[in-house]
């Protein structure tokens, strides 16, 4: 799996010389890898370079006269050390691997070169956007956005003025609805991912409006009706016209 540093927070500075280090928050989605860097290029000298997680827990280490590492089991089939960078790269991250990990250099004494405090989290679920096509609806352009943490975004579509709309849960989840000409955009992220769910609404909103307003002034029935009346009256008026012309004939005298 391609490995991939998420979401990295530096809360602070660190000093080498006071040998303390402000933790640097990383989030990491379930089943990615995250490296773990040194972050400085300039090391004090040390009898062997360890990285450990939550103080006791001790990943590999390294010493710098035999030049060889030694790993330990919790993550020495899942795991990679660079022995110029000091880098620490861990794969398939599960939650149970969330924790502080720290690189020691040791000499007379120990010195914590850098702390992370790692998050592993899930990935997002895909949200859902509805939109009312209910005709019969007071506000068939209603449209409401879902995430899976029980947040839930609702407006009414105007295509000439849409304003988005933000949510987010104390769990850090972001749910964001908006929209641009006539797609409407739902979209679900935490640290680590996002997931987008889009709908086309002019033949839902739009296309309904521009039908509406287009509609016949009278129903089709009754324009029927006007025509029927009208070609009989026609009908009727040329009847008239031939009987009132056989009661008076044209007499013709030949001289």
């Amino acid at each position: 799996m391609q490995t991939a540093t998420l979401c990295i927070l530096i809360k602070g500075l660190f000093s080498l010389s006071s040998g303390f280090s402000a933790e640097i928050s990383v989030f990491v989605q379930t089943g990615a890898s995250v490296q773990l860097d040194i972050q400085t290029q300039e090391l004090p000298e040390f009898d062997d370079l360890s990285w450990k997680k939550n103080i006791s827990e001790n990943i590999v280490k390294y010493t710098s006269e035999s030049k060889k590492e030694k790993r330990y089991s919790s993550y020495k089939d899942r795991m990679d050390f660079n022995n110029r960078t000091f880098s620490l790269t861990l794969k398939n991250m599960q939650k149970t691997d969330s924790g502080i990990y720290r690189a020691i250099a040791a000499a007379e004494s120990d010195n914590n070169i850098v702390t992370y405090r790692v998050s592993v989290i899930d990935a997002v679920e895909a949200p859902v956007l509805t939109v009312n096509s209910n005709s019969s609806s007071p506000d068939p352009c209603n449209s409401t956005c879902n995430g899976s943490s029980n947040i839930i975004i609702s407006f009414i579509y105007d295509s000439s003025s849409c304003s988005p709309e933000e949510v987010i849960s104390s769990d850090n989840y972001i749910l964001r609805l908006s929209c641009i000409g006539d797609s409407i955009m739902c979209n679900y992220s935490n640290q680590v991912s996002w997931k987008t769910d889009t709908k086309k609404v002019n033949e839902l909103c739009t296309a309904k409006t521009e039908k509406h307003e287009e509609a016949p002034a009278f129903p089709p029935w009754v324009i029927f009706i006007c025509l029927i009346t009208l070609a009989l009256a026609v009908i009727g008026f040329c009847i008239y016209k031939r009987k009132k012309g056989t009661e008076h004939p044209t007499t013709i005298l030949f001289q």
